[in-house]
């Protein structure tokens, strides 16, 4: 069921809110600067794309052409300042939460927990816990054990499981049989993520394991 589950997330730095997008394709920069700023064609760099849309709408200003539907994403200087400052510690935790993570997989029990993830250029924030089979009885005792232990978790791993399921997306789209993505249907029930911090040591994170494995 899960043998083609990947992890990928990008490297971890705090902005108080919002996040970063990393490309080398000129296009997806271009449109996500637009995105984050109301959609404004102003907020395009290449000159002769932004030239380019000023030409084929004459009867509109320039400064003011709303080329895509976008939202208001800019950061402020001040939260701009704090990602900055941790630049110098990038490097240093993600290697920190790569270790921790491989650690992890090789910890918990395979028997009752998906290892065999592919990690290659994964540098996770979480520590993903996916049981191998649909057991309601340990899901059960698995969530009882870490609440009591104080181990905080979210169930559906970092999206909160199938979405197909989320009031949200029925308005939008009605009623979808959920069991259509198989794999994100077992993430929905019997996936958790769990805090993968740069500053977790072996002893801490041997703890977490056997909480885990004692479910």
């Amino acid at each position: 069921l899960m043998s083609n589950f990947s992890f990928y997330y990008a490297h971890h730095i705090s902005t108080i809110e919002g996040g970063m997008i990393c490309t080398n394709d000129e296009n997806i920069y271009e449109l996500s600067r637009m995105f984050r700023s109301h959609g404004m064609s102003r907020e395009v760099k290449n000159s002769n794309m932004r030239e380019s849309i000023s030409a084929a709408h004459p009867d509109l200003s320039p400064k003011f052409i709303f080329n895509v539907a976008g939202f208001n994403m800019r950061n402020t200087e001040i939260g701009g300042l704090i990602g900055l400052s941790q630049i110098k510690k990038l490097d240093s935790n993600n290697h920190a939460r790569t270790s921790n993570f491989n650690y992890f997989l090789s910890k918990i029990d395979p028997n009752k927990f998906f290892v065999d993830f592919n990690v290659d250029g994964c540098s996770n924030y979480s520590f993903t816990l996916v049981l191998k089979n649909k057991d309601e009885a340990l899901r059960d005792r698995l969530e009882k054990t870490l609440d009591e232990n104080g181990v905080e978790f979210r169930r559906g791993t970092a999206c909160g499981g199938n979405h197909l399921r989320q009031p949200y997306l029925k308005k939008m789209i009605g009623e979808i049989n959920p069991g259509i993505v198989p794999n994100i249907e077992h993430l929905h029930f019997f996936g958790y993520y769990l805090g993968n911090f740069p500053s977790l040591d072996k002893p801490t994170i041997d703890k977490i394991c056997k909480i885990v494995n004692d479910a």
